[in-house]
């Protein structure tokens, strides 16, 4: 992971109340199973203890991650640059005939589907400081494909 990680404002407290869940509501939950396993006895052979222990360590990890992030994360606000792209910017693209609105967030917030193209990937690299009327090329599998910078939103 790069020292820093990019985020809305909404991503970064969907983020917080994700870990909150995971340290109260998941935790609780884990503790309960391990002390149910318990009481079955032997716990050499209780899977249910085994699966609860495997439970418990996927969501510290899980917290730890988070964390981790939280820590790293860099707001992104709207732009108030409309003359070339950056990450937080929104902007429209025409390829193949087609316009697209795409916008440029940090890869834990990236959904291609829904236009949110990580700032990490070769697509948002290529989109990074173009202006409009700038053309961005990326090599793909079936070939190079070009993205005309029609206009920057915001």
């Amino acid at each position: 992971m790069s020292s820093k990680e990019y985020i809305s404002e909404e991503g970064l407290e969907k983020l917080k109340q994700e870990l909150e869940n995971f340290k109260t509501v998941k935790r609780q939950e884990i503790a309960q199973r391990l002390e149910e396993a318990k009481k079955m006895g032997d716990l050499s052979e209780n899977a249910e203890y085994t699966e609860a222990r495997e439970a418990q360590e996927f969501n510290e990890r899980e917290i730890a991650e988070m964390e981790d992030l939280i820590k790293k994360a860099i707001v992104i606000g709207k732009t108030k640059n409309k003359d070339e792209i950056q990450v937080g910017s929104v902007f429209v693209v025409k390829s193949h005939g087609k316009e697209q609105e795409l916008t440029i967030v940090g890869s834990e917030e990236a959904d291609p589907i829904q236009g949110k193209i990580s700032n990490e990937s070769p697509l948002g690299k290529a989109f990074l400081g173009k202006k409009k009327g700038d053309d961005a090329r990326i090599k793909t599998p079936k070939g190079e494909a070009k993205y005309t910078i029609e206009k920057i939103i915001s």
